[in-house]
């Protein structure tokens, strides 16, 4: 019984060693990047499982894979850039209340920073601020209050004004 699972040792021992030697070499030394990435990076095999680990572990614990991706930074690049037509959606969805806010009052950093992202020139953006504030309880609406709502109203309030209908606006 010994000498069989000796044999089935030794076999599988040596299918483990070709199926390594016939493997495409991979280039990627790690979990890609972020803080556990540059903790790790002096370790000499970064390919073996333990530095792969504790770079993952690191990363998972600390966000920092996340953070460093969005951000270009801790060993990660990016070019910053967000698809364009998500880029008006994705500030909305996380500047909500603060736009709100700031159509409220018809001005504010929030309000100007959508309305660049809109394309609104900053010479039309006085008019764009006063119509946010105009058109407040439209485009804010208690019983649909969300990002995209908001957004699909402002598009309809801006093709109603001349002057912004005419701008090429993005999504």
């Amino acid at each position: 019984m010994k000498r069989l699972a000796l044999v089935i040792a030794v076999g599988a021992f040596a299918c483990f060693q070709a199926a390594g030697a016939w493997a495409v070499p991979n280039p990627d030394t790690g979990p890609g990047c972020g803080l556990g990435k540059l903790a790790w990076a002096d370790y000499a095999n970064q390919k073996d499982i333990a530095p792969q680990v504790m770079m993952a572990t690191t990363n998972g614990t600390f966000g920092s894979n996340t953070f460093g991706i969005s951000s270009g930074t801790s060993g990660c690049t990016n070019d910053g850039k967000v698809m364009s037509q998500h880029q008006a959606t994705m500030f909305a969805e996380v500047n909500f209340e603060n736009l709100a806010q700031d159509m409220a009052q018809g001005q504010g950093e929030h309000l100007a920073s959508l309305a660049t992202l809109l394309g609104v020139p900053v010479e039309y953006q006085p008019t764009f601020f006063a119509m946010t504030q105009e058109k407040y309880t439209k485009l804010i609406q208690s019983g649909e209050a969300s990002p995209v709502a908001m957004l699909a109203a402002l598009h309809e309030a801006m093709a109603g004004q001349p002057v912004l209908a005419a701008l090429p606006v993005r999504h």
